[in-house]
């Protein structure tokens, strides 16, 4: 009996993958959490405030990005998210107004608008899923919505078992 070549059928099929976690951010994020520095986590001082800021070790967010919010129902004033940033600047990567969910979705939705997309053009794509780092499911949508326009068809897993999302009608 003669035995028949292995064949891999995945790399022959001309799938690409996508794999989001290539795009995460290698710089590492770091929270900074406002509620910290309010008096009874409720009330911002602006002398207390102040000197708080003055004396925060801010070198400790060199090269980060920078999540900037308050966790607790509390009245900000904006200014003192302006004085977060004039300390934080010198040293933070990128500062963001928002949570760790709203920074990375705000992230991924950047690295998309600088996609390039030709080589997704009429191409059947996998987005990869299940992965170590904290994609946001933003991201998902996101990249589906840029893609659609473009691809023959989408699916969402591993190329060897997948789930299709999106296929291209053919007009007749």
């Amino acid at each position: 009996m003669e035995e028949k070549p292995l064949v891999n059928r995945v790399a022959s099929s001309g799938l690409i993958t996508l794999n989001l976690e290539d795009y995460f951010p290698k710089e590492g994020l770091v929270v900074f959490d406002l509620k910290d520095y309010l008096y009874m986590e409720l009330i911002l001082k602006e002398k207390d405030f102040r000197g708080a800021m003055k004396d925060h070790d801010w070198s400790q967010y060199d090269g980060k990005n920078l999540a900037v919010f308050c966790s607790n129902d509390a009245i900000i004033p904006v200014w003192a998210y302006m004085l977060v940033t004039t300390y934080a600047e010198p040293f933070a990567k990128e500062i963001f107004w928002g949570n760790e969910e709203a920074f990375y979705s705000n992230f991924y939705t950047k690295v998309f608008s600088k996609l390039d997309l030709k080589s997704f053009e009429n191409n059947r794509i996998v987005i990869k899923g299940c992965g170590d780092l904290p994609v946001p499911v933003s991201a998902y949508l996101e990249v589906t919505k840029i893609l659609r326009p473009i691809a023959k068809s989408i699916m969402y897993g591993e190329p060897c078992s997948t789930v299709p999302i999106y296929k291209k009608k053919i007009k007749r």
